[in-house]
């Protein structure tokens, strides 16, 4: 009994020291500098607990890096890191990853687009525009559902909402074309319906866990919510907001913060099963990463009360930087899953990466930097 009450006590202050520490733009762009120069530096470098090789260039799991990395180099004004990027783009031929519809294989289109943006050669997005059109006009007939991974061709799975439907925003906004538009809102309506839960109002990450109990609680993983978060601001960020699309958006992302906020630790992160704090203490990165990164987004976009909102920020923020190690590695992050787990202090992931220098582009123009 008394050993509980200590452990409590002590988390108890440990987030009473974040929330009083100050964030200073500066302190914010020199750690992004930080994380983006290591992760740059050991971009080819393999940090898995199981794997040996390192992810191929047009993986998901770098995709989600790129759109962090675009955000950096957009603060940085720096060319090095568009230049990177750039290297990156040309190495993969400008093309998507392998797999025609898996969205999976859709993310590395965000760093295309942005890129496109940055240098105005529409070479870029050509294979993209490609891609898309492709699934639009043979749309898969498989159903929403995810059993046993049989069903990929489709947004099945909740990470999948981060990966190709900001792609289709993007496209519709540069193209002025409905049709990205009309498939995007179809099918994100599709999983939405099949995978969000309207009382939590937080998503399940696949059929396989609607339904089921740890502990007593539903199981909501983290970085699965937090893939759906950032993805929300990426998509919003395309449409008008006298758009019915933008409505449409803008009433799952308002659910979501307000739920999150209620269930953030004292710590500062979010757990990895959103509901199971107490079963799952060890501190996770990549989701609260990107929780970070929607929440300082939405106070930034004046979605978001700043009086509530932002010493949720802040102390997520400080969280986060705790766990930058002083030559800049993003530890606990937690390895490629689907459901709550393991995290360690000398594990990263090129997306925990992509997360976190979101997150801080985000918290940078928070507290002031331009």
């Amino acid at each position: 009994m008394m050993k509980n009450i200590l452990l409590a006590l002590f988390i108890s202050l440990i987030g009473m020291n974040l929330n009083a520490q100050k964030v200073k733009p500066k302190a914010v762009k020199k750690t992004m500098e930080k994380v983006a120069d290591w992760q740059i530096e050991h971009f080819r470098d393999t940090f898995r607990v199981k794997h040996k090789k390192p992810h191929h260039i047009a993986d998901w799991t770098n995709g989600a890096l790129y759109v962090g990395m675009v955000k950096w180099a957009e603060i940085a004004k720096s060319e090095k890191y568009y230049e990177w990027l750039k290297s990156v783009a040309e190495e993969q031929k400008w093309k998507l990853h392998r797999r025609r519809y898996h969205a999976d294989d859709h993310a590395i289109g965000q760093m295309y687009i942005e890129l496109f943006r940055h240098y105005g050669d529409s070479s870029m997005i050509q294979a993209t525009v490609a891609g898309m059109d492709y699934i639009i006009e043979n749309k898969s007939s498989e159903p929403i559902t995810l059993d046993k991974y049989k069903h990929l061709e489709r947004w099945t799975w909740c990470d999948a909402l981060f990966m190709a439907p900001p792609v289709l925003a993007k496209l519709a906004n540069i193209k002025g074309d409905e049709k990205y538009t009309r498939f995007m809102m179809e099918e994100y309506k599709a999983t939405t319906d099949h995978l969000f839960d309207n009382e939590e109002y937080l998503y399940y990450r696949d059929n396989s866990y609607i339904g089921k109990l740890d502990n007593g609680n539903k199981i909501f993983w983290s970085r699965g919510n937090g893939w759906v978060f950032g993805g929300l601001t990426l998509i919003m960020e395309e449409y008008p907001k006298n758009s019915k699309e933008y409505a449409y958006f803008l009433d799952i992302y308002k659910k979501m913060a307000e739920k999150l906020i209620s269930i953030q630790t004292e710590e500062g992160h979010w757990a990895m099963s959103l509901l199971g704090a107490k079963d799952y203490p060890t501190p996770e990165t990549s989701g609260t990463s990107f929780f970070t990164f929607g929440l300082a987004w939405g106070i930034n976009n004046g979605i978001l009360d700043k009086s509530i909102y932002e010493p949720a920020v802040k102390k997520a923020w400080n969280c986060l930087t705790s766990h930058v190690t002083k030559d800049g590695m993003l530890g606990y992050v937690q390895p490629i899953g689907a459901a709550p787990g393991s995290a360690w202090p000398d594990k990263t992931e090129v997306y925990g990466t992509g997360a976190f220098l979101a997150a801080g582009s985000e918290v940078y123009k928070l507290y002031g930097g331009k």
